[in-house]
């Protein structure tokens, strides 16, 4: 799951870094992948489209849910419905 996520990761943002680079337990925001809000919006509606699982921008939950890799891909395990 974590390396189709970052698969998925990788090419819906269209980053410059290989997706087995990603390290799962690394901050997709900040000082690890380096993310912006806009990423989180644009990786949310990725995220939909291939499991279909919501993420809300306003969830209170959100920081621990794109905290890293590892916690997405552990959110999106527990909610999918594809």
């Amino acid at each position: 799951m974590e390396a189709d996520l970052a698969r998925l990761i990788v090419a819906a943002l269209s980053l410059e870094v290989a997706a087995d680079d990603i390290a799962p337990e690394a901050p997709l925001f900040g000082a690890g992948l380096g993310l912006d809000s806009i990423d989180a919006l644009e990786l949310a509606l990725a995220v939909s489209k291939a499991y279909g699982v919501q993420l809300r921008s306003d969830d209170e939950r959100n920081h621990r849910i794109f905290a890293s890799l590892r916690s997405l891909a552990a959110h999106i395990a527990g909610h999918r419905t594809r």
